[in-house]
């Protein structure tokens, strides 16, 4: 059985300027390979559901201007309207299990965040990507949650509804720019081998859901957490003061913490990406040779 590795193209179009989306993009789908796994961006294109784009296509998505973000809510309008975009963590999941992937690489989940100017959790304001872990079978490898966000509250999400957070090579959920967090995951993994044993499992046990693996940031990429944690407070500072809400807020909190911490963050964002994408493919392989 081919190993198949599903990757977002919110990346390609939202994340990274013109080159250098598309430079990462192929870097990405290349780590993949060299794991002897086949990557399949996901993304839609004129109103179909696609895992696996062609070099012309990834050319265009990433050259492109306003292409839309599409989570779990706008697929069906974008099917009924013809429409490309590219996936969130949320639609990329639903799409890869439509085309049996069931592993899946990103750079951070969304979850539950933070009051602006607070660390206590809106509780209303919880990104899809986590209803998604809680529904659909695909395990997603990440640096934890965007760090952005409230870890704690969006820690007891996952338990509440059932989502098994695994460390791979770590006993601690990653924290996105920094390795450790002080929150405990359920369970440590230190191979491919056993993180497929996990997913296998509760395939076979009939249970619903994903899979969150976590590995942390790179050590040599790794951001102090004062530093990480002063940018953040800020940025959600002038989040509100700017009153930015909604699907705007993380793409904003993101760009003015590159801003804040002289690019070192985007280093590790993207140090991190390769790191999860070779974890990922691993895993992938790992599972399609039980």
């Amino acid at each position: 059985m081919t190993a198949l590795l599903a990757l977002e193209s919110t990346l390609i179009s939202h994340g990274l300027p013109y080159p250098q989306n598309l430079k990462t993009a192929r870097r990405l789908e290349a780590i993949a390979r060299e794991q002897g796994t086949e990557p399949r961006t996901v993304a839609v294109i004129d109103g179909q559901l696609r895992a696996g784009l062609s070099a012309d296509e990834l050319q265009a998505l990433a050259s492109a201007t306003g292409v839309r973000k599409l989570s779990r809510r706008d697929l069906s309008i974008a099917v009924a309207r013809g429409w490309t975009g590219a996936t969130t963590v949320a639609a990329t999941m639903w799409i890869a299990a439509q085309h049996g992937i069931r592993v899946f690489s990103t750079g951070g989940i969304g979850g539950v965040h933070r009051l602006h100017g607070g660390g206590a959790a809106m509780a209303v304001d919880v990104s899809a990507d986590l209803p998604e872990l809680a529904q659909t079978p695909v395990a997603v490898v990440c640096a934890g949650a965007k760090a952005i966000l409230d870890l704690p509250a969006t820690l007891e999400w996952l338990e509440t509804w059932g989502v098994p957070v695994v460390g791979y090579r770590t006993d601690e959920f990653p924290a996105f720019y920094t390795r450790r967090s002080g929150l405990p995951v359920d369970v440590r993994v230190d191979t491919p081998e056993e993180a497929a044993a996990i997913i296998e499992a509760k395939r076979k046990l009939g249970l619903p859901g994903g899979v969150l693996i976590c590995a942390p940031v790179p050590e040599e990429y790794e951001l102090p957490a004062d530093e990480a944690n002063l940018a953040i407070e800020q940025a959600l500072a002038e989040a509100d003061a700017q009153g930015v809400r909604g699907k705007e807020i993380t793409p904003f909190l993101l760009a003015r913490i590159v801003e804040l911490t002289g690019e070192r963050s985007l280093r590790a964002n993207l140090a991190l990406l390769e790191n999860n994408v070779r974890i990922g493919a691993q895993i992938a392989t790992a599972l399609a040779a039980r």
